[in-house]
Order: C-alpha cells, then sequence, then structure tokens
C-alpha cells in the first residue's frame, strides 16, 4: 500500500501522549484560516510512500519514543488516505506500538472505520463552536465532526478535543463552556486541549504565494488561556 506523505518528525511532544513520532500526511480538504501547514494541502504534493517502508523508517524511532509513547498520524487530513494509514497502524500494533491520529472528523466512510479499527487514541479538532463559524473559517462541517465523534464514543476510542484559541473568534468564555459541553456528551472524552493560536507560519503562506487570512492576528495573552482552561472540567484539563 502507498500513500503521499509530506514529512515525518521523530520527536513530537505535543501530539499525544509522550514522545511522539509523527507522520504528516499529504492533502487536505479544508482550508482552515488559522492553518500552520498550508504546504500539506496539495493532494500532488509531497512524496510517494510505501506503508511497509514507513513503518520500518518508523521503527528505528522507537528508542526516542519508548512504551510511553507511539505514533501519531497528522496532516494535511490523514482521513483522506485512511487504507493507507490503516495499513501502517496495523502494522505498527502488530509491533506494540501506540497509534494516535489527529484529524478534523471531516468525513466517515467504510475505509474511515477500518482506520479506526487499529487506532487508539483520536486527536480531534473541534474547531468551532457554531455550524456557520465552522464552514466560514474551515470549509467544513460541525455535523460531521459530530457524526464522527458519535462514532467514536460507540467505539470507545480514547478521545482528544482540541480546538485552537484564536483572539476575537475562539476565545470566548461561552466558546470553551460550549466545548466542554461537547466532552459531556461523550464518554469516549479523556482530555481537552486548548490551543494558542501562533502565527509563526505566516512565512510559509508568503512563500507559497497564498495569502494568511490570521497575519495580523496576534496571540492570545497568557492569562487569557488560563482563565479559559479554569473553565473546563478538571478531569478534561
Amino acid at each position: 500500500m502507498t500513500g503521499r506523505i509530506h514529512s515525518v518528525q521523530s520527536l513530537g511532544t505535543v501530539d499525544g501522549p509522550g514522545v511522539r513520532c509523527v507522520v504528516f500526511m499529504q492533502g487536505c480538504p479544508l482550508r482552515c484560516i488559522c492553518c500552520h501547514n498550508p504546504d500539506t494541502w496539495d493532494f500532488s504534493g509531497g512524496e510517494e510512500a510505501d506503508a511497509g517502508e514507513l513503518c520500518r523508517r518508523i521503527l528505528r524511532f522507537r528508542p526516542y519514543f519508548g512504551a510511553n509513547g507511539g505514533v501519531t498520524v497528522s496532516g494535511g487530513e490523514p482521513l483522506m488516505q485512511a487504507e493507507f494509514v490503516a495499513d501502517l497502524f496495523g502494522t505498527l500494533k502488530a509491533h506494540g506500538i501506540h497509534t494516535a491520529l489527529d484529524t478534523s472528523g471531516c468525513i466517515l466512510n467504510d475505509n474511515v472505520k477500518r482506520l479506526l479499527d487499529v487506532t487508539d487514541l483520536v486527536l480531534l479538532d473541534h474547531k468551532y463552536p457554531t455550524e456557520a463559524g465552522y464552514f466560514a473559517n474551515t470549509r467544513a462541517h460541525l455535523a460531521d465532526a459530530e457524526a464522527f465523534l458519535a462514532e467514536l464514543d460507540r467505539r470507545s476510542i480514547a478521545t482528544w478535543l482540541r480546538r485552537v484559541v484564536i483572539p476575537g473568534m475562539t476565545d470566548s468564555e461561552d466558546s470553551v463552556r460550549s466545548l466542554n459541553e461537547t466532552a459531556r456528551r461523550f464518554r469516549c472524552v479523556q482530555k481537552i486541549e486548548l490551543l494558542p493560536f501562533r502565527n509563526l507560519c505566516a512565512e510559509k503562506y508568503d512563500a507559497l504565494g497564498i495569502p494568511f487570512p490570521l497575519k495580523d492576528t496576534p496571540s492570545p495573552a497568557k492569562e487569557t488561556m488560563e482563565k479559559l482552561c479554569a473553565l473546563l472540567d478538571e478531569k478534561y484539563r
């Protein structure tokens, strides 16, 4: 099985439990205005990879992530290459390696369901609290993300909900309370991660000749992040 990958990071520390090897898939149908990886959008970009060879490459990093870490596949949007990722995850699990999927949950089909069969943890980007905000700022739908979350709950797959805190957009108390309420409705949710927006990716947009809508948006203040995190139920922090 072959797929298209953007890059591999051998020492990820913010992509699931422990130290992770992170595989960034190439291609994404979303156009999130806060995206840090516009270079992963193009489905014809990146490089072709064989799942078996990629697994052998990852195994060389095993001394770094050991028993407490594992492998996270991110993107781009990994669900768009679900067969390839399922092949990779199946092999990794045969080696006793923890698998995590970082996704928007934008699609749920038979290939994705087979991928979930070999997924230990999902990092689900729950991007905006309303359908209007979701579609306007991502070209995706809140309903699709929630349907995906319901499938994770049905399967009892451990889930971390994530939201980027963008000043003037998702930094309100109502936004965070809404996310907390969503977590309460699904027993699979173990944790909520509020991620401060950064505009350090502006250089990537400039290099690609793509306008970055949030180029002049500042990062949220530390005090704001602390205040918002305090609104979450203690079990999700």
